[in-house]
């Protein structure tokens, strides 16, 4: 049977790799502008790699006796996003089951395990269970699934849906509830069973063979059940309801009828009563153990699955005894020695695991652990221990990824607020089929990840232009997972097989990642990968000047999905306006244009809203002291920087000047506008700005009009080469 269509892991075709830089020593001198370089051809693929000079080797820094973690545990097959639609249908049709009192018991077709979940869907897309069995359609069925034909599969199938899937559809379309006594106008009101005392009071409830909530329907030959009445003090019931209609039947609560009482069922949830032949399928014969009736099997199946996650591990490891198991446990699998596994086969074996909805293979991975708690694996300047020449020298340089974000030219140096998720680098210590899954990194912002050693790191990567089309194809294929976590890709836990992506139109390239060698991915690309074994890696995040419109667009498409951010990006631009001399020309011209369009929406907005609200009160607000959770949006979640719109009733709220309707339904007089900055002040920046960009401008066009001239000379000098 095929799980996955043409999809399978052993199908597995590679995607093409990704572009590979290799920087001669002076271009490897400036990292952000040798980025800056590439980035035309790189970001067209969403990843590139670079391997840095052969002599470039940054000693391993990380005190490896001391060094200590506790890494996640992931189940393969739950990575994957169809794999674990399916997974969680089977986990839903057992718990159906379980609930009355019957184990699931998966049949094997053709020597694999029946994917029910595929079953389901293909016998509702033929139109259900009726119609495929009036119209004989379970031999295509089968086809569709995979199976051969001639060996009167459909059949087999058939007896299986019956038996298995068909109950749980009816019971979710709804139809196995009760409708006779349950409809609206029947519900009768609950009550409790009497007690000895309320018997007493009572004599005429003695002279009832029934009790609870029901009508009173003597006369129908009721046996009463062995019931022991509950003592006062059992039971935290309010007191009894004395009307005819909060007695106790033994009826069926679907026809009403208490005859054939051999046959009626007592619910082990509720008390409520079921003849086995009126339940929907009816049952032939009572079932072993607990049982449910539909009303509390659907009370139990409505409440919300968990929201997926990795669990961490209970062992914590040591590099040497993680090292230990990761090896072990490859050599094991693939039965050689662990470098002599082909990367190819590791990829193909790979992307089968993590879509077999039988094989549950579960690999620990070491990921997120922060290097100012740990250490980082490059040499640090910051007083702990003596450095070497040769260490200090890999300290101050620009790959080095403690460096990197906090570089002249780069934009995250600008913020004072701890942002240490961003700025300061994660360490990861991998193993064997580990994987990190489909994500942009926060505000869109530009990675960096080196591999110090060990052996590679399989990515994926898919360019900025096709990030919407790669949710929309996982929103498509499985949707039942968007349903229950609408922001799932931003989790960090679903995978999905490049192929699959790649054939409904998603551009997809990947690399292996070898030791000493880089990955950066682009603003907005998602990536995804696996480790081939056991390695280390290190990554951070970094912005450059270009960044600075995908990071605003950013801000725009988190406000849209009510989002939080981690950082302000007005506060971010504002910061960098209003010291432009300590910035670098690039950076200064890309902040200009940046502020501009800032400044352009700051004038139209509080005007708006001046004008539409009626507002008349405004208080400057330092919005930078603030703590973020105090200047959030009520509405859309974005850090408020330049401007929101408050209330005097209401000091705990305060809305962005998108969402001024949001805010409360107190009188116009008690709405204040909060600002952090007048126009006039920030005319004046964009000013100062325009200064220093202006700076860079003339020294650009100089450039320009040097590197004109010296293509001119040389058409020139070709031509009069030529002229006879």
């Amino acid at each position: 049977m095929v799980s996955h269509g043409p999809f399978s892991g052993e199908d597995f075709v590679p995607p093409p790799e990704c572009p590979v830089f290799e920087p001669s020593w002076e271009e490897f001198q400036d990292p952000l502008g040798y980025i800056a370089k590439i980035r035309p051809i790189a970001e067209k693929s969403g990843i590139c790699k670079i391997r840095p000079p052969a002599d470039w080797q940054p000693p391993f820094a990380v005190e490896v006796d001391s060094f200590r973690f506790t890494p996640r545990i992931q189940r393969l097959n739950e990575l994957e996003a169809e794999t674990r639609v399916k997974l969680n249908y089977l986990d839903r049709i057992a718990k159906f089951w379980e609930i009355q009192g019957s184990s699931l018991k998966i049949p094997n077709i053709e020597r694999r395990i029946l994917d029910l979940f595929s079953l389901s869907k293909v016998v509702i897309e033929e139109g259900g269970f009726d119609i495929v069995s009036k119209e004989r359609r379970w031999a295509r069925v089968a086809q569709k699934l995979g199976y051969p034909t001639g060996k009167n599969i459909g059949s087999l199938l058939r007896s299986h849906y019956e038996r298995i899937v068909y109950p749980f559809e009816v019971f979710h379309a709804g139809a196995s509830l009760p409708v006779t006594l349950h409809s609206p106008t029947l519900l009768l009101p609950f009550c409790p069973d009497p007690t000895e005392e309320d018997m007493e009071k009572n004599p005429e409830l003695k002279k009832l063979q029934i009790y609870g909530a029901g009508p009173k329907m003597m006369g129908l030959g009721l046996v009463p059940r062995n019931k022991s009445i509950p003592k006062k003090g059992n039971t935290t019931h309010p007191p009894p309801c004395l009307t005819t209609g909060c007695v106790d039947s033994f009826v069926c609560r679907m026809c009403g009828r208490g005859d054939e009482d051999e046959k009626l069922l007592l619910c082990d949830g509720c008390d409520d009563n079921y003849h086995t032949f009126c339940l929907l399928p009816p049952l032939t014969e009572a079932p072993k153990g607990n049982w449910r009736c539909p009303k509390c099997v659907a009370e139990e199946c409505k409440k919300p699955a968990e929201a997926f996650g990795f669990e961490q591990a209970t062992r914590e490891y040591t590099l040497q005894s993680f090292g230990e198991m990761a090896d072990t446990y490859k050599a094991d699998y693939f039965n050689m020695p662990v470098h002599m596994v082909p990367t190819e086969l590791v990829e193909k074996e790979f992307w089968r695991l993590v879509s077999s909805i039988e094989e549950d293979v579960t690999v620990e991975y070491g990921a997120d652990i922060h290097s100012k708690e740990f250490g980082s694996g490059f040499p640090m300047n910051n007083g702990k221990k003596n450095l070497s020449q040769e260490e200090a020298d890999y300290a101050r340089s620009g790959w080095n990824l403690n460096v990197m974000p906090v570089l002249e030219q780069s934009v995250l140096c600008h913020i004072n607020a701890d942002i240490s998720g961003m700025k300061v680098p994660w360490l990861y210590v991998g193993m064997v089929f580990s994987a990190f899954c489909w994500h942009i990194e926060d505000h869109w912002s530009y990675s960096i990840n080196y591999l110090h050693w060990g052996e590679p790191k399989t990515w994926y990567g898919v360019p900025s232009v096709a990030a919407e089309r790669l949710e929309e194809v996982m929103k498509k294929l499985t949707p039942e997972l968007f349903e229950s976590q609408p922001d799932l890709l931003h989790q960090l836990v679903t995978i999905m097989n490049p192929n699959i992506l790649m054939s409904h139109g998603v551009p997809v390239v990947r690399t292996n990642q070898c030791a000493g060698e880089f990955v950066i991915t682009f603003p907005r690309a998602y990536h995804s990968g696996f480790n081939q074994g056991y390695n280390f890696a290190e990554a951070v995040n970094f912005c450059t000047a270009d960044w600075l419109p995908a990071g605003r667009s950013c801000i725009e498409h988190y406000r849209r999905l009510r989002r939080y951010c981690v950082f302000s990006h007005e506060e971010l631009t504002c910061k960098m306006a209003a010291c432009p001399e300590k910035l670098d020309l690039n950076l200064a011209a890309a902040t200009h244009r940046e502020m501009f369009i800032i400044v352009q929406e700051e004038r139209k907005l509080p005007l708006c809203v001046v004008v539409s609200q009626g507002i008349t009160e405004a208080e400057r607000e330092a919005f930078e002291l603030l703590p973020d959770d105090e200047r959030q949006c009520d509405n859309c979640k974005t850090t408020c920087f330049l401007s929101a719109l408050a209330c005097s009733n209401c000091p705990e709220r305060l809305v962005c000047l998108y969402h001024t309707q949001d805010l409360c339904s107190c009188p116009t007089d008690k709405l204040y506008l909060r600002y952090r900055y007048t126009l006039d002040e920030l005319f004046a920046m964009l000013h100062r700005l325009k200064v220093r960009a202006e700076v860079f401008d003339s020294w650009a066009n100089r450039v320009k009009e040097a590197l004109e001239q010296e293509e001119g000379n040389k058409i020139g000098e070709k031509c009069h080469r030529h002229n006879p």
